[in-house]
């Protein structure tokens, strides 16, 4: 293939490359720690992804016009230490700096969670940008919600767009970049959840408190809390159908941890992986482990179609390998 490449870093189950894919876009090498992940890659896509990015020499990864990476956020986020750049997870932000620094892709694309802005006073995303000005990119940063974007997700996350200071300038035109505009569709969780599901999904308590009737509940893009279970804590508040999906997480606690609780018409329950696939905006055929392996995943996942929106935002990209230029 002669178009344009790109390295799929952290790559999880593949959310940027059924994004980028989707777009004729080559993949010409992925990593990821998680043997599961990979694994579940490997049925995807076909192929195995390396392991440890840190034990990986930059010289032995192909050219490639542009570098993705939803780099771990544990470290950003607000149910972690939030330990920010000095988390060695934090650090693995300086991976990717190693192979952009050598490599020098004309456009980055990186995803993490909405607290990484907040962190440390800032400082964090502060140093990001620094890093990346450092080795020659404008860093664009915006928060987009799925939620507005035809997804039936609450999910904010950051999206970092850095391009090459000279790519600015050459071609016709430059690289620029503008976020994505919301779409606002209309589409609930109500719309994929599945007609019937296994009574292990359902719960079954008597400390469910449900206080709004869904006979008087008006549709909306957000998360619609109706009730509790026990005292209503992380995991234990209940949501309407006619809103959006919380955000799914891979950890998290409480009777629905990692995908939320929902008064459905087979009562009040947690989703399936199936579902979950959905309001990430995977179709379902995408291969993922099973039991909680799957939902890990599927919580760490990039939602494809948010990729997409900001990969169709880069203004100036050539069918032809940008690199060429």
């Amino acid at each position: 293939m002669n178009g344009i490449k790109f390295i799929d870093l952290f790559c999880g189950i593949g959310g940027f490359r059924v994004a980028l894919e989707k777009r004729r876009l080559e993949c010409v090498f992925s990593s990821d720690i998680d043997l599961y992940a990979r694994e579940s890659y490997k049925l995807n896509f076909g192929e195995m992804p390396s392991g440890d990015i840190t034990e990986i020499p930059e010289k032995k990864i192909p050219k490639h016009d542009i570098l993705c990476g939803g780099f771990p956020c544990q470290s950003f986020s607000i149910s972690g230490k939030q330990g920010g750049i000095s988390d060695p997870r934090g650090r693995l932000f300086y991976e990717i700096l190693r192979i952009a620094q050598y490599h020098k892709p004309c456009i980055l694309i990186l995803e993490n969670v909405k607290n990484i802005l907040s962190i440390n006073g800032g400082l964090v995303v502060k140093t990001i940008e620094a890093k990346l000005n450092e080795i020659g990119y404008d860093l664009h940063k915006h928060t987009l919600n799925s939620s507005y974007f035809g997804v039936p997700q609450a999910r904010e996350r950051v999206y970092f767009v850095a391009l090459r200071k000279d790519m600015r300038t050459s071609g016709s035109p430059g690289l620029d970049y503008a976020p994505p505009r919301e779409n606002r569709a209309d589409i609930f969780l109500k719309d994929v959840l599945e007609e019937e599901v296994d009574d292990d999904f359902i719960i079954r308590r008597d400390d469910i408190n449900i206080v709004k009737n869904e006979e008087n509940i008006e549709y909306k893009l957000k998360p619609i809390r109706v009730g509790t279970v026990n005292k209503g804590g992380q995991g234990e508040r209940i949501y309407s159908p006619k809103g959006h999906a919380v955000t799914q997480s891979a950890y998290g606690g409480g009777i629905g941890a990692r995908t939320g609780l929902y008064n459905t018409r087979q009562g009040v329950r947690r989703l399936t992986v199936n579902e979950c696939k959905r309001v990430m905006g995977f179709d379902v055929s995408h291969i993922v482990s099973g039991g909680i392996q799957g939902y890990q995943q599927l919580g760490n996942a990039v939602v494809p179609d948010m990729v997409g929106y900001v990969y169709d935002s880069i203004k100036g990209v050539s069918p032809k390998p940008l690199y060429s230029i």
